[in-house]
C-alpha cells in the first residue's frame, strides 16, 4: 500500500507545474527508498523511451541490484525540473541541446549518445495506410484530428513540426492539431481513437499496442539524437555511472534495437 501511495504522490508532484513540483519536492526527498533497501537510482527519462527503458532498467537491476525509480515526462519539462533542483541521478533526453546545456552550467557530467530515433505517423485505422504516405494522410478529409507532442518541450513534436513545414502544411491543418504534452500521450491519442492520427516515436508503433495499427514513416522530419548525462547531485555517483555504462552495453542495444532506435 505504501508503495502505491508513494507512486500516486511523486506521479501527481511530476505532472505538475514547476510551483507545485517545488512544494512536493520535500516530500519526494523524505520517502524511503525502495522496499529492498538496497542501492537505488532516480532516473528522468524521455516520454519516447519509456518501454525500452522499463526492459532495460529491469535488466540492469536484475544484473546490480540497483532498483531504477523512473519519470517519464516530456524532455522540456524534465530539464525544467532538473534545473529547479530535482534529485534525479541520471537524464535521458530526447536531444542533445539539453544535456549539453546542463554540463555547461555545471549541473551534469559530459553527455553521451544513448539512441537514435525517428517520428512516424501512427494511426489505429490501418485502411489509412493503404497506398497513401503521409502527408496524404494528415491532408485527407477523413483525417479530423491528429496529435503532435508539445513542439516546444518535446523533440519528437518538434521534428514532426519541422517536417510538416518544409512539406508546406503547418498553415494549412492547424485546426486538425491537438498537443498533448510528450510524445508517449501522442501515441496514447491515437490509439485510444481520441484523434485519428499522431505524430509518434517509432519505439511506440514498434510496441505491442502499435502492432495493432500502422505507421508511415515521416520523410523530411529530422533524426532524433538522443542523449543522456550522471547529473552532479547524485546521491550515488558510482550506480549512476554503472547505469550510464548499461545504457551502452550489448544487451541494452539489443533492446533499443527492438524498437526502431540505433
Amino acid at each position: 500500500m505504501l508503495k502505491y501511495v508513494n507512486n500516486n504522490i511523486k506521479g501527481q508532484c511530476f505532472r505538475g507545474t514547476l510551483k507545485v513540483y517545488a512544494l512536493c519536492l520535500f516530500v519526494l526527498l523524505c520517502m524511503p527508498h525502495s522496499a529492498s533497501g538496497g542501492e537505488e537510482l532516480r532516473v528522468a527519462v524521455a516520454a519516447n523511451f519509456i518501454t525500452p527503458f522499463n526492459e532495460i532498467s529491469a535488466m540492469f537491476e536484475k544484473t546490480t541490484g540497483i532498483h531504477v525509480e523512473p519519470v517519464f515526462s516530456s524532455t522540456g519539462k524534465l530539464y525544467a525540473q532538473i534545473i529547479e533542483g530535482a534529485p534525479y541521478d541520471v537524464f535521458l533526453s530526447a536531444d542533445e541541446k539539453r544535456p549539453l546545456e546542463l554540463n555547461r552550467k555545471g549541473l551534469s557530467g559530459k553527455p553521451f549518445v544513448y539512441a537514435r530515433g525517428m517520428v512516424v505517423l501512427w494511426t489505429a485505422n490501418k485502411d489509412l495506410c493503404r497506398g497513401s504516405d503521409w502527408k496524404a494522410v494528415v491532408t485527407g478529409a477523413q483525417t479530423k484530428k491528429i496529435a503532435i507532442a508539445n513542439v516546444e518541450t518535446a523533440p519528437y513534436g518538434t521534428a514532426a513540426m519541422v517536417a510538416l513545414k518544409d512539406a508546406k502544411l503547418w498553415d494549412g491543418i492547424q485546426d486538425k492539431l491537438v498537443f498533448p504534452q510528450d510524445i508517449a500521450q501522442a501515441f496514447q491519442y491515437a490509439f485510444t481513437g481520441s484523434v485519428d492520427a499522431g505524430f509518434c516515436a517509432l519505439s511506440s508503433a514498434l510496441s505491442e499496442q502499435g502492432k495493432t495499427g500502422c505507421y508511415l514513416e515521416v520523410e523530411g522530419a529530422p533524426e532524433i539524437v538522443q542523449a543522456a548525462s550522471v547529473l552532479n547531485r547524485s546521491t550515488d555517483k558510482s550506480a549512476a555511472e554503472k547505469f550510464a555504462a548499461f545504457l551502452l552495453s550489448r544487451e541494452a542495444g539489443a533492446v533499443k534495437g527492438r524498437y526502431g532506435y540505433r
